[in-house]
């Protein structure tokens, strides 16, 4: 089986909280034998548009094909102004070509994929960012199974604050193990 998260983070020299939980994720990913590839979406040249290319020197097509060729569709992001990220909605829009195919009678691109969230925060929004993805997933094709969210609201991603990878990474698996056991269970049982 093959995953690939698509990371909305919007620090690209830094590692940032949601990148550091998709890494935990990936931990459990990996327990099940579930090849994973995170895309840094900042660090990649994703043009303006809603079509599938969008010309010369525009990434999204390969990124496109990542994700075609994958079982298990992650979209992770922080929560700003209890919204995703300006990276996360470049990607909505580009898949919305992908809409269009189904509108005009096509099967989805997405066809038999489940899909899941990761969000990052310090302040609440995630059940609304969470039933906005849901929507967009059933909108494209991409199955959403219960359980198949994994978010953490604490003070320690505080925008300004500097928690350590490591300190984080300890937080995560003492707090939210078991969420990621789940959430990866659901990935691989509604994905066969």
């Amino acid at each position: 089986m093959k995953a690939v998260i698509l990371l909305g983070t919007l620090k690209k020299e830094e590692i940032s909280n949601t990148e550091t939980l998709c890494e935990f994720l990936i931990d459990y990913l990996d327990k099940e034998n579930i090849e994973c590839s995170l895309i840094k979406l900042v660090e990649h040249n994703i043009l303006p548009g809603t079509y599938n290319d969008m010309g010369k020197g525009d990434h999204w097509p390969k990124i496109l094909k990542q994700m075609e060729a994958a079982d298990i569709i992650i979209f992770a992001t922080p929560i700003w102004w209890n919204v995703h990220s300006s990276e996360m909605q470049r990607v909505i829009e580009r898949l919305d070509e992908l809409h269009d195919e189904i509108n005009e009678g096509k099967k989805s691109r997405f066809d038999g994929k489940v899909a899941g969230v990761v969000v990052t925060g310090d302040s609440d929004g995630a059940e609304s960012l969470i039933s906005n993805f849901g929507n967009f997933f059933n909108a494209i094709g991409l199955l959403f199974p219960p359980f198949s969210s994994l978010t953490v609201l604490s003070v320690k991603h505080s925008k300004g604050e500097k928690t350590p990878k490591k300190e984080l990474l300890k937080f995560y698996e003492k707090e939210y193990a078991d969420t990621a056991t789940k959430f990866v269970k659901q990935m691989v049982k509604f994905s066969k």
